[in-house]
């Protein structure tokens, strides 16, 4: 039988990706920062941020607030936001996807709260995605077994129901090493053809 529910990741399948290093290498170019410092501290602070133990305030103070700047936090926030563009075409098709095979659609991501809410409603990805388990919501991460555990147990599915899209390959081996059939996510089209060999076709 076809999967019945789709578990995809959000940054570099739908979206862009919220925070990565191109994008903290541009902020640093663009605001005149220490690249290699920024990131030294954001390695340090950013993954209790992104599973939502830290505000975005209490990030950026560490990672680039530590001293005086001559911009301020509201001015880097709307920078970082800007990284955050859409896949137009991976959108269309996981919508199709769902209107015709009637598939539940889950979001399974690590994100920062604060990104994840722009992101979320800047691209009305609830238009779409049934449900949003981030790892800033709920205070679990990738690759660790019980942020996949806790997406099965909010979507009501079983593991052989559901097919996982990743585009890291190695949290899509995480996924599959915890029972799910993982798809390391390259393109739409290598994509569109593994789900189409799993029986699901837009």
């Amino acid at each position: 039988m076809p999967p019945k529910y789709l578990f995809t990741d959000l940054g570099g399948v739908i979206l862009t990706n919220g925070w990565d290093h191109s994008s903290r290498e541009a902020a640093a170019e663009h605001f005149g920062l220490d690249a290699q410092e920024l990131q030294r501290r954001h390695e340090a602070v950013f993954p209790n941020y992104e599973q939502g133990f830290n505000t975005l305030e209490e990030y950026l103070k560490f990672a680039v607030f530590h001293k005086p700047r001559d911009f301020e936090q509201d001015e880097f926030f709307d920078f970082m936001k800007k990284q955050s563009l859409p896949y137009p075409e991976m959108i269309e098709y996981v919508k199709s996807l769902k209107a015709k095979n009637g598939l539940k659609v889950i979001a399974v991501s690590n994100e920062g709260r604060e990104l994840a809410r722009y992101r979320i409603d800047t691209y009305d990805l609830g238009g779409f995605i049934d449900a949003f388990v981030v790892s800033a919501f709920v205070g679990r991460r990738k690759p660790y077994d019980d942020i996949y555990r806790l997406a099965l147990e909010v979507a009501g599915a079983e593991k052989s129901e559901v097919v996982y899209l990743d585009d890291r390959q190695m949290l899509a081996q995480g996924a599959q090493e915890f029972g799910l059939d993982a798809i390391w996510h390259r393109s739409l089209e290598t994509t569109r053809r593994a789900l189409s060999e799993r029986g699901l076709n837009d």
